[in-house]
C-alpha cells in the first residue's frame, strides 16, 4: 500500500505540474483531450524513469530507482505503444497550431523510446544500461536538496543494486555484440571506482556518524555488484560474444524518419556525408597552407597544438577567453543572451574526469533549486609525468579549447539552455528533445561563429592576423571532420555492414586520428547509431537558415533567426520549418 500511494502521490504532482502548460481542461476540447493523454502519458514516463526525472528538475522521484525487472520491462513497451496509438489518433487537423507542434514532439519523443526498446534491445542486448543505472552524479554534484537529504536517497538507490544486476543477468540475452561488451566493462568498472572513491570523497562530511556508517557499507555493497558484473561479463559473455550489432538498412531509415523527420533515404545521406567530407578536407589542407605551405596539412595542425595554456593557468585563461566568446556573442548580434547567469568555469570534479575533457553541467529545465551552471575543464594529475601532462594540454591548445567552448557554452548548449527556461515552452518541449537539433546546434555554432568573424582578432599585422584566424578555422575544420566521419561510418556500418576494423580506419584516413581514438569513435558508431545527427543537425540548420533569409529578405538579421529558431524548444528540424517558414513546399527540404 505505501508504494501505491507514493506513486499516486508523485503521478498527481506531476500532472499538476504538467498540465496548465499543455492545453486546455480535458473534455472542453480536442486540445483539452490531448492534454489529458499527454498528461496522463507523462506522469508515466517519469514515474518508470525516476532518475531522468530528477535530471530534469522534478524532484518527487528522488531515490528511486527503475524497475528493471522483466515484466517492468515489458509493462513500460506496452505502455509506450499504447501511448504511441493514443497520440497518433489525435487528429492534428482538430488541434490549435501550438498543441500540434507538441503533438508531433512527443509522438517522435515516444517513438524514439520504442526505438531504444525495441530496435536497440537496450534492456536485452546492451549491458551497458545496466552498467550505468547507478549513474549518481546528479546527487553529488548538484544541490538541489540539503546533503544529508541527498545522501539519503543514495543509500536509497544503491540498496537495490542487487536487483538491478540480478535482472541484467536474467534481461541479457546469451550471445551479446562484443562491442557492447566490451565497452560495458569499462563502464562497469568505472562505475565502482567512481562510488568507491569520488562518491565516498562527495559525502565524506555529511550526516552523522551511523548515516556515514550506513553509507560507507550500502555505497561498499553496490560497487561490489558492478565488479561482479563486469567479472560476469568478461568471463561468461565475451567469449560467446558476437559482431552482429548493425541495424539493418530499413530498420535504420525508419530510426531517422520516426525519431528526426529525416525521410531522406541511407544512400542519399551518405552521399551527403562523402561530399561533405572531401569539401571540408579541402578546407582542412587549404587553411594548413595558409600557416605553413611546406608541411603536411596534419603536422601543420600537430604543431598548433603546441600553443596551449601551462597547467597553472588552464582554468584561469579559459575563464577569461569564455568571457570573450560570450561578449563576442553580445556585440556581433549573434543571438540573444537572455539571462545574466554565466557558466562558472571549474575543474571538472574527480568523479567525472575519466569520461570528460570539457562538459556543461546546466541545471535541468525544471530545476527552481540547484540552478547554477558550470562549465567544467579537466586538468592535469598532479602526479602526472611532464610528459603526460604536456600531451594533455596539447588537447587544450587556444584554439581547439575556443571552438569547444563555443560549442558547450556560447553560444552553443549554455544560451540553448537559457532560451529553453526564457522562451517558457511547453513541458513537452522541456522534456523531450531532438538529438539533431541538440547537437547540430552546437556543432552549427562553431563554423557560424567564425563565419561571423570570431578568431580574426585586432592587430596592425595583417599577414600575424590572417594566420590567426587560420589556426582557428583549422581547429574548427578538425572538429567537422570528426563528425562527418561519424555520420559516413554510421550509415555504412548499420546500412552496409563496415567492420569495426574497416570503421576504425575510415577515421583514422579522414579525419587523421590515431589508432585508439580512431577505434573509440567506430565502437561507439555500433551502438549511437544517432551520432551521424551533429553533421546532420548542422546541415539542416545551414539550410533553415538560407531558406529563412530568402523569405525574410532586407528584415533578415543572423540575431532575430537565431533567436526565432531556439524559442520554440529543441523539436525535430523538420518542425521547426514549419514553424518558421511560410511556404509548406519547403518545410520537407531539410538539406
Amino acid at each position: 500500500m505505501k508504494s501505491k500511494i507514493a506513486f499516486l502521490t508523485f503521478a498527481s504532482f506531476l500532472l499538476s505540474t504538467l498540465h496548465p502548460v499543455i492545453g486546455a481542461p480535458a473534455g472542453q476540447n480536442a486540445d483539452g483531450e490531448f492534454a489529458r493523454i499527454a498528461d496522463s502519458f507523462l506522469a508515466g514516463y517519469l514515474q518508470w524513469r525516476p532518475l531522468i526525472a530528477t535530471q530534469l528538475g522534478i524532484h518527487e522521484g528522488d531515490g528511486k530507482i527503475t524497475d528493471y525487472s522483466g515484466e517492468s520491462i515489458r509493462g513500460e513497451l506496452e505502455r509506450l505503444k499504447r501511448a504511441e496509438a493514443a497520440v497518433a489518433a489525435a487528429d492534428p487537423k482538430a488541434l490549435s497550431r501550438d498543441i500540434r507542434h507538441d503533438r508531433e514532439i512527443l509522438l517522435a519523443g515516444i517513438r524514439a523510446e520504442l526505438f531504444r526498446f525495441r530496435d536497440l534491445a537496450v534492456y536485452t542486448r546492451n549491458p551497458m544500461t545496466y552498467a550505468d543505472a547507478l549513474d549518481l552524479n546528479i546527487y553529488a554534484k548538484r544541490n538541489f536538496a540539503p546533503a544529508e537529504q541527498r545522501l539519503r536517497s543514495v543509500i536509497a538507490i544503491e540498496s537495490e543494486a542487487p536487483k538491478i544486476f540480478a535482472a541484467a543477468r536474467t534481461n541479457l540475452e546469451a550471445s551479446l555484440p562484443r562491442p557492447y561488451i566490451e565497452t560495458a566493462i569499462e563502464m562497469a568498472k568505472g562505475a565502482a571506482g567512481f562510488l568507491r572513491r569520488d562518491l565516498t570523497e562527495a559525502f565524506k562530511d555529511t550526516g552523522s556518524g551511523g548515516l556515514r556508517e550506513e553509507f560507507g557499507a550500502v555505497n561498499g555493497r553496490a560497487a561490489a555488484e558492478l565488479e561482479k558484473f563486469a567479472a560476469w561479463l568478461e568471463t561468461d559473455k565475451l567469449s560467446a560474444a558476437n559482431d552482429q550489432y548493425a541495424l539493418g538498412r530499413e530498420t535504420f531509415r525508419r530510426m531517422l524518419v520516426q525519431t528526426e523527420l529525416i525521410p531522406e533515404s541511407p544512400e542519399s545521406l551518405l552521399a551527403i556525408g562523402l561530399k561533405e567530407l572531401k569539401r571540408e578536407q579541402q578546407v582542412f589542407a587549404d587553411t594548413a597552407r595558409l600557416i605553413d605551405s611546406q608541411k603536411k596539412p596534419i603536422d601543420v595542425f600537430k604543431e598548433i597544438q603546441g600553443d596551449h595554456p601551462s597547467e597553472q593557468t588552464l582554468i584561469p585563461e579559459t575563464r577569461k577567453d569564455l568571457e570573450g566568446i560570450r561578449q563576442f556573442v553580445i556585440d556581433r548580434k549573434i543571438v540573444t543572451v537572455p539571462s545574466d547567469l554565466r557558466a562558472n568555469v571549474e575543474e571538472t570534479p574527480r568523479y567525472l574526469r575519466a569520461t570528460s575533457f570539457a562538459s556543461m553541467d546546466t541545471p535541468g529545465p525544471l530545476e527552481t533549486r540547484a540552478t547554477e551552471a558550470y562549465y567544467y575543464v579537466t586538468p592535469v594529475e598532479p602526479d602526472w609525468s611532464p610528459k603526460q601532462k604536456s600531451e594533455w594540454l596539447t588537447a587544450f591548445n587556444y584554439y581547439t579549447t575556443d571552438v569547444v567552448s563555443i560549442h558547450e557554452a556560447y553560444p552553443g548548449h549554455f544560451v540553448q539552455y537559457l532560451w529553453l527556461k526564457a522562451s517558457n515552452p511547453s513541458r513537452i518541449s522541456q522534456i523531450f528533445g531532438s538529438y539533431a537539433f541538440i547537437e547540430g546546434w552546437a556543432h552549427y555554432c562553431e563554423q557560424m561563429m567564425l563565419d561571423e568573424g570570431f578568431g580574426k582578432g585586432p592587430g596592425v599585422d595583417a599577414k600575424a592576423a590572417a594566420v590567426r584566424a587560420a589556426k582557428f578555422r583549422l581547429a574548427q575544420s578538425d572538429e567537422a571532420l570528426l563528425r562527418i566521419c561519424r555520420l559516413c561510418v554510421s550509415i555504412k556500418t548499420h546500412c552496409q555492414g563496415l567492420s569495426l576494423k574497416d570503421a576504425t580506419r575510415f577515421f583514422e584516413e579522414n579525419c587523421y586520428y590515431e589508432h585508439q581514438p580512431a577505434y573509440e569513435e567506430a565502437r561507439r558508431g555500433t551502438f549511437d547509431p544517432q551520432y551521424l545527427l551533429y553533421t546532420l543537425g548542422k546541415l539542416e540548420f545551414l539550410k533553415l537558415r538560407s531558406d529563412y533569409k530568402n523569405q525574410e529578405g532586407s528584415r533578415f538579421t543572423l540575431q532575430q533567426f537565431h533567436d526565432e529558431l531556439l524559442r520554440h524548444g529543441e523539436p525535430p528540424i523538420r518542425l521547426l520549418r514549419e514553424r518558421m517558414l511560410h511556404d509548406p513546399k519547403s518545410w520537407d527540404a531539410l538539406f
